[in-house]
């Protein structure tokens, strides 16, 4: 009996010491860092083998500086998107095979790809959960197509990043994105948080990158879909 309580006791601090970590994690001022998601597919599913699709999206943030990498096993193709306000950078890049293309946004101005989010609407509600550690709040979202089909949102204040969806369909959303989605050309990429790192970002990862080919906004978007159809 002594024996079966301290087992219990010693869970019980090892389960409060996670829970602990947990919520210092969530509430610490964490400036920089990554956070890394899962993806799931639904709707129209590529063509290309399972095995060579992105498995996992990063997310590199530091201040008001952040990038999204998408990127396959397959030679390293992959989309990613970069934003640093101050040097007035919005670009994506794609890489496919030997294609390396990149398109600057103006401010303001969505990314290439987001075509098929067009007449999105988000509405807020009052729903709370905890991901990762950190308190999330719920947006709803729908589309033209069909305004009775809701997908549902999780973001964070806790993580301050200014304007984290800048020059993507969710701006309007005030927060870091902990489970979201995007319809990128016919397909349909959902995303969910499964770490959070505190972690020092070169300033580096937010400068321009050398060795891509600028192209029109038309092309890239060609490219984007022809990525994503395969």
């Amino acid at each position: 009996m002594v024996v079966r309580s301290g087992s219990i006791f010693l869970i019980s601090i090892l389960l409060l010491s996670v829970i602990y970590s947990c919520r210092e994690k969530g509430t610490r001022n964490l400036r920089e860092g990554e956070i890394h998601y899962d993806v799931q597919y639904e709707g129209h599913i590529s063509l290309m083998p399972k095995e060579i699709m992105p498995k996992n999206l990063i997310v590199a943030f530091k201040n008001d500086k952040i990038t999204y990498e998408l990127i396959s096993p397959l030679g390293n193709s992959g989309i990613v998107y970069l934003c640093n306000p101050s040097e007035h950078i919005y670009d994506t890049y794609l890489s496919l095979f030997t294609i390396r293309y990149f398109y600057p946004s103006r401010p303001g101005e969505y990314y290439p790809g987001f075509e098929a989010m067009s007449g999105m609407q988000v509405r807020k509600t009052l729903k709370t959960s905890n991901i990762c550690g950190f308190r999330c709040k719920n947006a709803e979202v729908t589309f033209p197509f069909d305004r009775s089909k809701i997908y549902n949102i999780w973001y964070t204040n806790e993580i301050p990043v200014k304007n984290p969806n800048a020059s993507t369909p969710f701006c309007q959303i005030d927060g870091v994105l902990m489970n979201f989605f995007f319809f990128i050309g016919r397909s349909e990429f959902h995303f969910t948080a499964q770490n959070v790192y505190r972690k020092e970002i070169p300033d580096k990862t937010f400068e321009r990158k050398d060795k891509f080919q600028q192209v029109m906004k038309r092309d890239i978007n060609r490219f984007i879909n022809k990525m994503v159809s395969l």
